[in-house]
Formats: C-alpha cells, structure tokens, sequence
C-alpha cells in the first residue's frame, strides 16, 4: 500500500533523530561534567552542577515516572531527586514503584520519555515553530534553516522557553532500569508484526493506523530536530570553554 511505502522513511527519520538525540544528550552531560570540574576541581561538585542545570528535567522524569505508576494501580515509595553513585553510573533520581506486568512496567519506564517528548514538541512547535526549521533542511536549504532558527530563539521569553526544552530534552532519556523492561516488550512487539504479516491479515487497519499517525510523527521529528540544534550549538560553547580553561586548570 503506498501508506506504508510513504511512512518509512518518515519512520526511519523519527528513529535518527532520537538517536542523534541521545547521543548528543549524552556529549551535552558530559562536557557539562568536564567544564564544571574544570573550574571547581571537584568531581562531586561538578556532578551537583550538571544536576542544577538540568533540575526542571529531573523533576519531570522521576514525576512521570510517579504518576505513570500512580495510575496504573502500582504502589509508589521513595520519592528522591539528588544525585547518587550507583556503580559506574551516577542517577540523578529515583522513585521506588512496585512491579507489575510487562505492559505496566514498560509504561512506567518509558513514561518519562514519552511526556518528555510531548512537551518538546509543545514547545517546539508552539514557541519556536520547529516545522518550518525542520523542512528547510529536508530541502537542502540549511541557511534559510539556521536563519529561522537563530530568529526562533529571539522569541519573546526565548531564554526561558531554550532552557526548558534543553533541560526536558536531556533529562527525559531512559536510564539503564527504565529500559529493562523494553527488551522482552520489543520481543513481543517484532514477533506480533512477523506474525501479522506472515498470516497475511489485513493491511487496512494498519494504514489507517499511520495515516492518523504521521503527522504526529513529523511534528515529534521536528521537536528532535530542534533540540539537537539547540544541544549542538550548546556543545560548541562547552567545547571551547572547555578548551580555554583546560591549560591553566593543567598548570594549576
């Protein structure tokens, strides 16, 4: 069917676009770590500024976590959002929830990610208009796109709204144990389409299914589009605050 030939490739764009995402997300927390360790020479302290600069994003993902879990009849504990060493990795927060089933579990681990994502393109599209950012570059017009960009950020309130999206946008990735139960649940998934299409039942219900999604598709990869720029221009500036003071914290 020509629906589902059409919406790979806008599938596909909306699979990159995370990807880039999270890898940027993750340079983005790093040199962040680097450059405050840098000026502080304190490992804990750089962490408490990483952690500082990203508050607002914490405290949305261990709530969507709560509330996830809240209303999906699962018993909620421990509520705690500060820093804290665990093994090779440090978590920012944490919210102790009673496990349920592989739906349940997969929902509230995935919970963050996904209110996270609404709100970036609440945002995005709302704020800074990222559709228009995002189809400038799709044809090949990457100065007009930088352009409607640096204008997009000199909206009223632009600081405010930037650092909400960079703050959501980099802390609404899922850790190590909100993905545990993704792993049998993308089994299930796959298996469940080799099924449907082995079978051979019919493709009608699955393209009404994309026709109605593709558009929030295309406005999610707008969204992820936008905040890896902004990640982007946010990491060049660490890159070179990191290099100005690197030598002299050397020779200190």
């Amino acid at each position: 069917m020509p629906i589902l030939t059409n919406a790979f490739p806008t599938l596909l764009g909306l699979v990159l676009a995370f990807l880039v995402l999270a890898w940027v997300s993750r340079r983005v927390s790093l040199h962040v770590q680097t450059l405050a360790y840098y000026a502080t020479r304190s490992i804990d302290l750089a962490t408490v500024v990483l952690f500082l600069l990203l508050l607002p994003g914490i405290i949305l993902h261990e709530g969507a976590h709560w509330l996830t879990a809240r209303l999906l009849g699962l018993k909620t504990g421990k509520f705690r959002v500060w820093p804290k060493p665990q093994g090779k990795q440090i978590r920012m927060g944490s919210v102790s929830v009673q496990r349920g089933n592989l739906w349940q579990d997969s929902l509230v681990g995935l919970a963050p990610l996904l209110i996270g994502s609404l709100l970036l393109v609440w945002i995005s599209q709302r704020v800074f208009f990222a559709y228009a950012i995002s189809s400038a570059f799709l044809q090949g017009q990457w100065l007009q796109g930088l352009q409607t960009f640096r204008t997009a950020l000199s909206e009223p309130d632009g600081i405010l709204w930037t650092y909400l999206l960079f703050a959501i946008g980099n802390a609404m990735m899922p850790s190590a144990s909100d993905r545990e139960p993704l792993r049998p649940l993308s089994l299930y998934v796959i298996f469940s389409a080799l099924i449907y299409v082995v079978v051979g039942l019919p493709m009608g219900p699955l393209a009404s299914a994309l026709d109605w999604l593709l558009p929030i598709v295309q406005d999610l990869t707008s969204a992820f589009v936008f905040t890896i720029l902004l990640d982007g221009v946010i990491l060049l500036v660490l890159y070179l605050l990191t290099a100005l003071i690197a030598p002299r914290a050397s020779s200190t």
